[in-house]
């Protein structure tokens, strides 16, 4: 009789998990059906918001559903990133995620979640850190920064868009490998920062190549923190090319509330992978200063942890960390 019921249970059991797995396939199937919700963690206007428009169309193209952005803006990115996890587990919610910002915020005080909590699933650009100055600066290269650097300790100051951020911490590694001292003057936003460089407060910035991009007339680029030189800027080397082994920027991607679907994270995760493929994409997002990169779903966690290792590092000589 005992054993009768065991095999009646254990039947039981399986038949559940076969119908678990069935509906969980069926889902990835049919997924999505209706339109997924993209919050952004910031205010609209920024390079979250541009990113996501620019993804838009192409997410319709491929999907036939609508990709609906709305903000929750506050803490930088920390209000949106703390309220995830309560949020739906069905895939049709989804948050914008920024690196250094997930790794470093949790790490200064309680902001409502760890970065382990972030379920992020693709890593799909970043805005390259770069060296920024005037048209008419007297820095052509980046040795004649770096010269003056050494020649005047201290007094080289550059403009970054705040505290902790990847202009900031990029200042730090290079100040390092250069064996130079500069001081960096943190300004609240990155257009706040460009706007000190435009108005001779500073004589460099810790821009992006998105600030070439946007003001290409006024400023010029001594380096970008890329593998390779951008697309949109040929002409420009990299820090690596000259010496200095830096490949850093503001990176940007997608997480879910944890206990999402793995198999419909991977639906997104390829999503994404095929919009970045897009040519027509590729051309709007380079013209825009961003570098594509494809941080799948199952490379994400040792991106993360590698990328960690850099930032805690130079946030701790940055005095950020303690």
């Amino acid at each position: 009789m005992k054993t009768n019921l065991t095999k009646l249970l254990t039947s039981a059991a399986a038949a559940t998990l076969a119908l678990g797995l069935g509906m969980a396939t069926a889902q990835a199937d049919d997924f999505p059906s209706k339109s997924i919700s993209y919050i952004i963690p910031f205010g609209p206007g920024g390079e979250s918001d541009i990113s996501a428009r620019h993804q838009q169309p192409f997410f319709k193209k491929l999907f036939g559903q609508d990709l609906v952005i709305s903000y929750k803006p506050g803490g930088g990115g920390a209000v949106g990133w703390s309220q995830l996890n309560s949020m739906g587990k069905d895939g049709y919610t989804m948050m914008g995620i920024n690196l250094p910002h997930i790794i470093i915020k949790p790490r200064q005080k309680d902001v409502g979640f760890k970065t382990d909590d972030i379920d992020g699933f693709h890593i799909f650009h970043y805005t390259p850190d770069a060296i920024v100055v005037t048209e008419d600066s007297e820095f052509k290269t980046l040795k004649d920064f770096i010269d003056f650097a050494k020649a005047n300790p201290g007094k080289l100051t550059l403009s970054g868009s705040g505290k902790g951020t990847a202009n900031h911490l990029a200042k730090v590694t290079f100040d390092k490998l250069a064996g130079i001292k500069s001081t960096y003057v943190a300004f609240k936003g990155t257009g706040a920062s460009v706007q000190a460089l435009l108005g001779k407060q500073v004589k460099a910035q810790w821009g992006y190549t998105s600030v070439g991009a946007k003001h290409a007339g006024k400023v010029r680029m001594l380096a970008v923190a890329m593998e390779e030189r951008h697309p949109s800027f040929p002409d420009v080397p990299t820090f690596k090319e000259l010496g200095f082994d830096i490949v850093s920027g503001a990176y940007r991607g997608i997480a879910v509330p944890k206990g999402t679907p793995a198999d419909v994270k991977q639906k997104l995760s390829d999503t994404i992978s095929k919009i970045n493929a897009d040519a027509d994409f590729r051309k709007k997002m380079e013209a825009d200063g961003f570098a594509l990169i494809d941080v799948t779903a199952d490379k994400y966690a040792d991106f993360i942890a590698e990328k960690t290792k850099g930032y805690v590092e130079a946030a701790k000589s940055a005095g950020v960390l303690k």
